[in-house]
């Protein structure tokens, strides 16, 4: 496994350069995981990108780096101390220096010059790239066929100058240093395989689920949602309409729902306060809509850039009033496509909204996936409890009731406009007729309705996922991208002898608490692992009566930089070396 980074400053082709590398490695056969650190502006400022490359599958990130490719002199100071060996590419243009601490072949190129000499000062970046597939040798021919699928549109002066100036930056290694032992990889693991983000698996998934209408504004870092399905809504007959901000953005989609559109809305922190009371709207109306928060650092604008992991109670329980909202919290990019479309036959079935708990780790980062695991849904579209033009034209005389308390909670359900059918849909509490009443007992029915159906959910999907043994000396518990780190973390562990486990909520709202009690019932002591400053997952458990704190501890992380397996490996070390005290 080799670990790439390239540092400068914003609006110099950082992303680019990593984007080639991950690419091409992809199409090699190797994994790849690429994620980025940038600031919270357009153009200006430190950035980084790292691409982790592997013959086996990569989900998080790292504090290790192999070869660090510095377009400055800041990039060397800032990230130097992560070189462990290996080497530090720089510009010789900026006379790079090399602190005493860092522990690396410093090998200085003219990068400045030889993309000037091409005709541009972009070119630079792709002379690194050039230099760095020789520094992991591989062969220059995939990263000719990549260029030229990918300039080929600008003519081919365009495609010759790029090859040349990676070219260059390969024989500059070859010619200049070529003593160097370069950088070795397991021979690559043949696949058909995608290098793609979170947001681009949820807008298949979606797509995939017969969401045809996506109103939204944009937001770091969910933008890409909107961006995406803006590309592929037209191809179906669907729509993406840029509002004028969040509660626009939630009204509309609820009036889609109403309607029977499938919708969706994606969003952050700060919008999903503004959405608020519309999610209200549409618990007390039970109306069907799909929310997306990709969780970044808060409170306020926070970092809007940075990852975390503290929308949970904002998600379950925001707004006023008891407002029931199923939300499912996907891992990884399959997890993230299957809750894509999941998420609207649990809205239709349920006739509530739909919040699907992302993070800006697992939104951004790019990923290797099989391309089978998009290949499309494993489920039929399933609009759930309806009633057709017929069965209403049967009742006669007798009133559709649009809220009839039912066994299950679940109230038949008729789109406006069929004839027979009244649907009438208002925020004021109602009568099974949907006419408004503050009937004391009414009140308490319609409330224990709309609170009993959602416990549905436990028969219509996992909640917990488990990788392990069953009786393991500790678990790690995580939700979103920090369940790459925890895998990869007990991999670690599990070289060193322990018997460790992990586990994953795939649902937090409804709490999934006896499915909770079942896998738990034979583990040690559990970690659980988050990315936020209260321990909100934690808290949940609690609130569940599954926290037992003679066995459970926390490990938090708020600083804005997601968390890295060695830091999760050097705090469950400790539990692991009490576990016979603790439970005997």
């Amino acid at each position: 496994m080799i670990a790439w980074k390239i540092g400068g400053e914003q609006g110099e082709g950082i992303d680019s350069t990593g984007d080639v590398l991950s690419t091409v490695a992809n199409r090699m056969g190797y994994f790849v995981y690429g994620y980025k650190h940038f600031s919270s502006r357009i153009k200006g400022g430190h950035t980084t990108y790292k691409v982790r490359i592997s013959s086996r599958r990569v989900e998080a990130a790292t504090e290790h780096t192999d070869i660090l490719v510095a377009l400055n002199q800041e990039t060397i100071i800032r990230h130097g101390w992560e070189l462990q060996g290996g080497f530090l590419v720089a510009d010789s243009a900026f006379k790079p220096t090399m602190p005493d601490t860092v522990q690396a072949t410093l090998v200085a190129l003219p990068l400045t010059d030889i993309a000037r000499a091409h005709g541009s000062l972009l070119m630079r970046n792709m002379v690194a790239v050039g230099a760095s597939a020789a520094l992991i040798n591989f062969s220059p021919d995939p990263f000719f066929s990549y260029i030229e699928s990918k300039f080929q549109a600008k003519g081919s002066a365009v495609v010759e100058a790029n090859q040349a100036a990676f070219l260059d930056g390969y024989r500059a290694i070859r010619d200049e240093y070529g003593l160097l032992s370069p950088l070795t990889l397991e021979p690559p693991t043949p696949g058909d395989r995608l290098v793609i983000t979170g947001n681009d698996a949820l807008a298949l998934g979606a797509l995939a689920g017969g969401c045809r209408i996506m109103c939204g504004y944009p937001i770091t870092p969910a933008t890409d949602i909107m961006e995406t399905l803006s590309k592929w809504f037209p191809l179906v007959g669907g729509a993406v309409v840029q509002m004028e901000d969040e509660l626009a953005s939630i009204t509309a989609c609820i009036g889609a729902g109403y309607g029977g559109v499938r919708a969706m809305t994606a969003t952050a922190g700060p919008g999903l306060s503004l959405m608020q009371e519309g999610i209200g709207l549409a618990t007390m109306a039970e109306i069907p809509v799909v929310i997306v928060d990709t969780q970044r650092s808060g409170p306020s604008t926070g970092m809007p850039t940075k990852p975390e992991q503290s929308d949970l109670m904002a998600m379950i329980y925001g707004g006023h009033g008891d407002s029931p909202r199923v939300v499912l919290t996907p891992s990884s990019l399959e997890e993230t496509f299957e809750d894509g479309y999941e998420a609207f036959n649990i809205a239709d079935a349920l006739q509530t909204p739909v919040i699907i708990a992302t993070d800006l780790a697992l939104a951004l980062w790019s990923q290797s996936i099989d391309r089978s695991h998009l290949a499309g849904p494993r489920v039929p579209i399933d609009r759930g409890t309806t009633v057709s033009r017929e069965e209403l034209s049967a009742m006669g005389e007798a009133a559709f009731l649009r809220y009839a308390v039912t066994a299950d909670g679940i109230s038949p359900r008729a789109l406006p406009g069929t004839p027979h059918g009244q649907y009438l849909a208002t925020g004021v509490e109602h009568q099974p007729n949907g006419k408004v009443s503050e009937d004391p007992a009414n009140r308490a029915r319609m409330m224990e309705k709309r609170l009993a159906k959602l416990a549905k959910i436990h028969d219509m999907r996992q909640g917990i996922k488990w990788e392990g043994p069953a009786d393991a000396e500790l678990v790690m518990v995580a939700i979103g991208s920090t369940v790459g780190a925890i895998r990869e973390a007990r991999e670690m562990l599990a070289a060193e002898g322990y018997r460790v486990a992990i586990s994953w909520f795939r649902t937090l709202s409804p709490f999934p608490t006896a499915e909770f009690h079942a896998k738990f019932a034979q583990a040690g002591k559990i970690l659980v692992v988050e990315q936020n400053a209260t321990g909100q997952l934690a808290l949940l458990m609690r609130q569940a009566g599954v926290y037992d704190p003679r066995r459970t501890d926390s490990l938090l992380k708020y600083d804005g930089v997601q968390f890295f397996p060695s830091e999760i490996v050097e705090r469950a070390r400790p539990l692991l070396g009490s576990f016979a005290e603790v439970t005997h």
